[in-house]
């Protein structure tokens, strides 16, 4: 096990057996999910949350004021433990192990499609269709990224199977096997 994992497995899985005693598990995975997105949208946050110079209970004040209405109670306090403990600058990967750990004990499949141009609804749908027979389970979650490079299609991974529908990938597809013939 990776050292980060280490450091981040015991405090996903509490987190997680804390929100699924009060039953708010889904609440939890939500609040994780924004937070998440708020963090790796915010260096700033990271930065000065991973600063030594900082002090803890400056950190854990500006926990509770940036986010003491987005957040329960009982998050908000998990937070200020982490601060308390050193830990929060590494709240991603505690985030990013928490919804793993929910992933694997719900059966939950993650998907990443990157697409040169945002998917449509009905392109998404038909993409989460294929996802589902990929997985092999009804339960996915997709995660979608822009990449104009692909030049048009899309790139599935689920696992660690990887589906290349992109014109770049038949591009290069195509100048592999013409370097075969030549």
């Amino acid at each position: 096990m990776p050292l980060l994992n280490t450091i981040t497995t015991p405090w996903a899985e509490a987190f997680l057996q804390l929100s699924e005693s009060n039953g708010d598990t889904g609440t939890m995975v939500a609040q994780a999910r924004g937070l998440l997105a708020l963090w790796n949208d915010s260096p700033e946050l990271r930065e000065a949350m991973a600063s030594p110079v900082l002090e803890v209970e400056d950190k854990k004040a500006a926990i509770s004021s940036l986010f003491s209405e987005q957040l329960s109670p009982t998050f908000l306090n998990l937070l200020k433990l982490l601060a308390d403990r050193q830990r929060i600058g590494v709240l991603d990967a505690v985030l990013e192990r928490l919804l793993e750990l929910y992933r694997e004990q719900n059966s939950i499949a993650l998907a990443t499609v990157t697409s040169a141009k945002p998917l449509s609804e009905d392109q998404l749908t038909a993409i989460t269709g294929r996802i589902q027979s990929v997985a092999g389970t009804d339960k996915v979650e997709v995660n979608t990224a822009i990449d104009p490079s692909l030049i048009g299609g899309f790139v599935l991974k689920v696992g660690s199977k990887v589906i290349d529908a992109s014109l770049s990938g038949q591009v290069r597809r195509l100048g592999l096997a013409l370097a075969r013939v030549s």
